[in-house]
């Protein structure tokens, strides 16, 4: 009995890619990881343009009497600017506490070393955001609403 071999033999060719090639490869790459923000809302345009896009609307200050105002009132898109004037360190988060689930743009403030200033994102859904201290959540004086129409 005999077997019938064959050889097949091919020719590997290596896929060029010149200098510009390669950087609109990486470029396009760079771009699909972005990705956008959108304050956990299911997948589709993002309602939330992104840090930086929206006007601050209010400033917060907080003290050692407590943070003042503690309820302000902007419109849709804008944003909040809160203050540390203190002598110690806050941590500001949407309400409820331990979540911080009420209002996702206030959670880009979050923690404010002594003099630090931060901004929200920005507040798209109308509604009340609460804001409080996580680190003394119960301390009034440190509590507040942002209503946004």
């Amino acid at each position: 009995m005999s077997t019938d071999t064959r050889r097949i033999t091919s020719t590997w060719r290596p896929y060029r890619l010149s200098i510009p090639g390669v950087a609109f490869a990486l470029a396009l790459a760079a771009l699909a990881a972005c990705g956008d923000s959108n304050d956990g809302a299911s997948p589709g345009p993002s309602p939330n343009p992104g840090p930086g896009t929206g006007s601050v609307a209010a400033t917060i200050t907080i003290t050692a009497s407590g943070a003042s105002p503690r309820d302000v009132t902007v419109a849709a898109g804008s944003r909040v600017t809160f203050v540390n004037n203190d002598s110690v360190a806050h941590n500001m988060h949407s309400d409820p506490h331990p979540e911080h689930t009420n209002c996702p743009a206030l959670e880009q403030v979050g923690f404010l070393a002594a003099g630090q200033t931060k901004t929200s994102g920005n507040l798209n859904t109308a509604g009340a955001c609460g804001f409080h201290d996580h680190d003394m959540p119960t301390v009034a004086s440190l509590r507040g609403t942002i209503r946004v129409q």
